[in-house]
């Protein structure tokens, strides 16, 4: 088994590295395609032996091997994490449809928090494309959630295993994010001014078609306290008026819904 979880991490930092590059182009329209990876500082094409994940940073000591810029600490970050988190999942649910389905989750929703951070816009490339392999995956990969099934059986009806986790899965992406969009056009009706991005919504409806409906409201519970202190507390430190600054919000759902999967 053990090393099942040590290839399972050595794919991770793989896909990690990939999603370096979506996290960079996605928010830019930008195909993850074409041209080749290059260095933002000079656009020198990054040769294939300065592209292995971790690795490479630490050889060019966080350089470019041309210009000598200082490379992101973003991208050894994003390939440790999504290493861990393939490793962790493989270790918990073994070499399983379930696992698969965790890892495309995590990988997501580490794509979504950095990109958060860094432009704070939320491409649909992870959070529609996301909601589509959430429910993709939900007639293989069961949500382990009953509240729809419970709905389904008060009104007289029995469900089959694979029936039950399809519907737990649209009822999880549907409910939270329209309740969330709802809360949303009411706040900016009354206040005059956007409280919620569409991006959130969306990226709710994903992590639902995931985790089901509980899963999705632990997540919004737990990276609504997160962002409100943690975002207090950096609001207050640096100075900053509270009524202008952009809390990257998707970037603590994004941690949020990442520790409720670990947890699954």
């Amino acid at each position: 088994m053990l090393i099942f979880v040590l290839l399972a991490g050595l794919f991770g930092l793989l896909i990690g590295s990939f999603l370096n590059v979506c996290i960079h182009r996605w928010p830019r329209d930008l195909s993850v395609v074409r041209p080749r990876s290059a260095c933002v500082a000079c656009g020198h094409g990054i040769a294939w032996y300065d592209n292995a994940p971790l690795v490479s940073y630490a050889v060019l000591k966080g350089r470019c091997r041309h210009c000598g810029a200082a490379i992101g600490w973003r991208y050894p970050v994003v390939e440790l994490l999504t290493g861990l988190c393939f490793a962790w999942f493989v270790r918990r649910h073994g070499l399983s449809v379930d696992a698969a389905k965790y890892c495309v989750f995590g990988a997501i929703q580490i794509g979504l928090i950095f990109s958060d951070l860094e432009t704070l816009l939320l491409p649909d490339e992870f959070t529609i494309g996301g909601t589509i392999l959430g429910l993709a995956f939900s007639p293989f990969a069961f949500v382990h959630d009953q509240t729809f099934t419970l709905l389904a059986e008060i009104l007289g009806y029995r469900l089959s295993p694979m029936t039950a986790s399809v519907l737990e899965s649209a009822f999880g992406a549907a409910l939270p994010a329209g309740t969330l969009w709802l809360l949303g056009w009411l706040f900016e009706k009354l206040r005059h001014k956007e409280g919620l991005g569409f991006g959130d919504v969306k990226m709710i409806a994903m992590i639902g078609a995931f985790l089901g409906i509980q899963g999705a409201l632990l997540t919004v519970i737990v990276g609504s306290l997160a962002g409100s202190i943690l975002g207090f507390v950096y609001i207050k430190a640096r100075k900053l008026d509270a009524g202008t600054f952009q809390l990257p919000f998707a970037s603590f759902l994004g941690a949020a819904g990442l520790i409720v999967a670990l947890r699954a």
